[in-house]
């Protein structure tokens, strides 16, 4: 997806050097730069959030998480490349002022869509959402109350990672789930640089578990061990931003911050290549090197259905990153799960 230019880069003179050319392919050209990249979409600066929603098979992964898939959808990009406005709209929006309905992000329209399909399956399904943050290589909990604290994070043969202690909420109606997701928001960690004045300094992790309660058989039927619940989960990952740090100017605490981050996406990105590799030639995945790769691990790998959806600026100035994150989806795009 790319962002319209802001009002300081074009008051700066900046050049738009990325340009959609229809038909899911992307060209950047600049002075000594010309490269062109095709994705199973590509939204310009003037596609509205309803078609980045519709278009980008958001809808689907929701119908699977249903059917009891795990699915994933992450955001990544530089900071300031409108991966928290794609996700969630704007950051005005506050518990008694929305924003409009059509600048909602895909997490309100996924929610949206999950509760008008839930309704038309009948009470059988319990919805529950749980809100993490990563911020300094700690995970901590963004809805219990009190102030945020180091949760442990687990390993099990049955569940894979998880995190102890966390805390999930039942939720049945689209007014509940709108709270949780700007209460914890608003207690997730932010902080203004010289390129974005609400730089998000975590990774935060929402996640819907989507369980179908099992239902009582006839006792002529063989008894529910042969019938398992269905359990499947939609989780919505905001990436933090990559940066160099000397182009926000960053000092002191929000230094160690950038470099917490960029070490996990580097991580992330480590996972990807490997992923992204023919099955034959795979060498051990380092799911371990940081704790956002740990959480993520069914996501990327055999059992999940993903989603990523890469954020770029068309400025001139922000070419390098831009072209960055182009590679790096393109890499993710090579990965193949067979959930």
């Amino acid at each position: 997806r790319v962002r319209p230019l802001t009002c300081t880069e074009t008051r700066r003179g900046d050049q738009r050097v990325v340009h959609s050319l229809g038909d899911g392919t992307v060209h950047v050209s600049a002075a000594r730069q010309n490269a062109t990249f095709g994705f199973s979409a590509v939204f310009d600066a003037g596609a509205s959030q309803e078609t980045v929603f519709e278009g980008s098979g958001m809808r689907q992964l929701v119908e699977l998480a249903i059917d009891g898939f795990s699915c994933t959808v992450f955001a990544f990009g530089q900071t300031g490349s409108g991966k928290t406005y794609t996700l969630m709209g704007p950051l005005t929006q506050t518990q008694t002022q929305l924003a409009a309905p059509g600048l909602l992000g895909l997490m309100q329209r996924s929610f949206a869509c999950l509760l008008e399909q839930t309704q038309s399956c009948g009470s059988d399904l319990v919805l529950s959402a749980s809100y993490l943050e990563i911020y300094n290589e700690q995970v901590r909990d963004l809805l219990s109350p009190g102030p945020p604290c180091a949760l442990p994070l687990r390993w099990s043969k049955t569940r894979g990672f998880y995190v102890e202690n966390q805390l999930s909420v039942d939720f049945e109606s689209l007014e509940t789930i709108a709270n949780l997701l700007q209460q914890g928001s608003q207690r997730r960690r932010t902080s203004a640089h010289a390129l974005n004045r609400h730089s998000s300094r975590s990774h935060a992790l929402l996640t819907i578990h989507i369980r179908s309660r099992a239902h009582h058989l006839p006792m002529w039927l063989p008894q529910p061990s042969t019938y398992p619940s269905k359990q499947g989960t939609l989780c919505f990952v905001d990436l933090a931003g990559s940066e160099r740090v000397k182009e926000t100017g960053s000092s002191g605490e929000l230094s160690v911050e950038a470099n917490n981050i960029n070490r996990s996406l580097l991580a992330l990105g480590h996972c990807i290549s490997l992923l992204a590799k023919p099955r034959g030639k795979r060498t051990h995945i380092p799911y371990r090197d940081s704790k956002l790769t740990r959480l993520l691990a069914r996501s990327l790998g055999d059992s999940g259905i993903t989603l990523m959806i890469a954020c770029i600026s068309p400025s001139s100035r922000c070419l390098s990153e831009t072209l960055s994150t182009l590679h790096y989806a393109s890499r993710a795009q090579r990965v193949t799960t067979r959930p």
